[in-house]
């Protein structure tokens, strides 16, 4: 099968190796597989990706001297059953799946395993007990964007909202966005969300920020809190420092960038007791100061991922009309144009999300 080919630090388009199913798993057909920012990040920083990843404890991580095929935000029809599978989707049924494989011996990555191709190849094996069969009337498109909204939806499930929280959202890419749409469907609000982007913030608003601030221009911590503190409030006074009258709404910060030094202008511009989610995956080293999370008491929550309900729930809020998820959609590539809509995603105002399409 031809596929777009993690080799060597580079992509090629190559012919490799049909997948087989095993037990339990089913061999599929990638319709659409959207470019994720972690795919970008691993191009750039593969051995570091790698390396903190063993570090971190990972049983299984990538072996760069050998070919992998990136893609895990996927949607995919059945073509034929492994052994030992119920046959529960005949072959045609658009499917969903969280994006891992598993066996006796191991649990992998599709996408990010060396064993297991994703889905910039023209078909994938996925376990059968994880496949969530499309609703009908949801298009592929759509459909291919459950997982990165369920990454958003994760972190708001995370944040542990009150009704008072004041929402700040720093990074409207795809997770930013994703995390706007999982406020907007829990009610919160107002959401503030910042972005040099022009494009990112108009995309921001139509996911469903309330306010929306260029941090060129203005700081979006100073517009938090302009909305979130009451007239007259000094945060130096005995009163305030006593906890005494009307406070500040509660402060729930979203980080949703992932590069060096932003939790640190996170910990520095954030109101005092707020909660810091940290969505955005780094994959570099950083640093912050401790002494303003501590003088401040803040709460830092790392979040990555999603839970099987979390999955299920998201492809049903998108398939109900609940997350419009259309506005993300800015590209389509084929196989031989995978390279090109990797570097054409370095640029926020030509593209949101691209869905490569092994099968043109």
């Amino acid at each position: 099968m031809r596929a777009a080919i993690f080799r060597r630090g580079d992509l090629v388009v190559d012919e490799i190796a049909d997948p087989v199913p095993g037990e339990g798993q089913v061999l599929v057909r990638t319709l659409a597989c959207g470019i994720c920012g972690s795919d970008l990040h691993a191009l750039r920083h593969a051995p570091e990706m790698v390396d903190a990843s063993r570090r971190a404890g990972a049983r299984h991580v990538m072996d760069l001297e050998r070919d992998i095929v990136f893609g895990h935000e996927f949607c995919a029809e059945v073509l034929e059953h492994g052994p030992g599978t119920a046959k529960k989707h005949k072959p045609g049924t658009r499917t969903c799946s969280m994006p891992i494989t598993f066996t006796k011996e191991a649990v992998r990555a599709v996408g990010y395993s060396n064993e297991m191709p994703g889905g910039f190849a023209e078909r994938m094996v996925l376990n059968e007990a994880l496949l969530l069969e499309v609703p009908n009337g949801l298009s592929t498109d759509h459909a291919a964007l459950t997982e990165p909204m369920a990454v958003g939806w994760h972190a708001v499930e995370k944040a542990r909202l009150d009704a008072r929280d004041v929402p700040l959202v720093i990074g409207c890419g795809p997770v930013g966005l994703a995390v706007i749409a999982g406020l907007k469907l829990k009610g919160a609000g107002p959401i503030i969300a910042a972005d040099f982007s022009p494009t990112r913030r108009k995309l921001a608003e139509i996911m469903g920020a309330d306010i929306v601030v260029d941090p060129a221009q203005y700081s979006p911590y100073r517009r938090w809190s302009e909305i979130a503190t009451p007239e007259g409030y000094d945060a130096m006074s005995v009163a305030a420092i006593l906890r005494l009258g009307p406070q500040p709404r509660p402060g729930v910060l979203f980080e949703c960038v992932g590069v060096p030094g932003v939790i640190q202008q996170m910990l520095e511009g954030a109101p005092r007791d707020a909660r810091i989610i940290v969505a955005g995956v780094c994959m570099e080293r950083d640093q912050f100061e401790p002494l303003f999370a501590i003088r401040k008491q803040l709460n830092l929550q790392f979040v990555l991922g999603y839970t099987p309900d979390e999955f299920a729930a998201t492809l049903r809020n998108i398939a109900e009309g609940k997350i419009d998820v259309a506005p993300l959609i800015t590209g389509h590539a084929a196989l031989a144009e995978v390279k090109g809509a990797f570097a054409a995603l370095a640029s926020p105002e030509r593209h949101a999300k691209i869905l490569v399409e092994p099968w043109r």
